[in-house]
């Protein structure tokens, strides 16, 4: 089982990752000097991502509701976290490849297309959602 002491470095983690994905996200359209570098950011903001979720589901195992037997409980509770962390995920790797692509065909120009546009507008919208799927119970 989890600890109070535990419980408390987990949250330190996932507050880690948070921070971190808000500032990649924040700052990785100033990184247009090497196209390689924003690559790295995205992929470790992409891992740290599924870290999340990874904890998520650690967290999960180790209630007494899980190990009770009770998982349809578990799952009815938090489906919309689980469904929202997925599809941040999969906008986030979808606005990553995109973002990439355009600015390796076009190195020395800055391309923002309308379809990047509302894939990032989307991408934002799960990034706050689930922000208040997965921290709103926390606070």
């Amino acid at each position: 089982m989890l600890q109070v002491s535990s419980y408390s470095l987990v949250l330190s983690v996932q507050f880690i990752i948070l921070i971190f994905d808000l500032l990649a996200n924040s700052f990785a359209e100033l990184l247009l000097i090497e196209t390689v570098v924003p690559l790295i950011i995205f992929i470790i903001q992409d891992i740290g991502i599924l870290f999340n979720i990874i904890i998520i589901f650690l967290m999960f195992f180790n209630t007494f509701v899980f190990q009770a037997g009770l998982v349809k409980l578990l799952i009815h509770r938090f489906t919309g976290t689980i469904i929202i962390s997925g599809i941040y995920f999969f906008l986030s790797v979808s606005f990553h490849v995109w973002i990439q692509n355009l600015r390796w065909r076009y190195r020395h120009r800055f391309v923002w297309t309308n379809g990047l546009q509302v894939l990032f507008v989307f991408q934002r919208f799960g990034k706050k959602a689930v922000r208040q799927s997965c921290y709103g119970y926390l606070f």
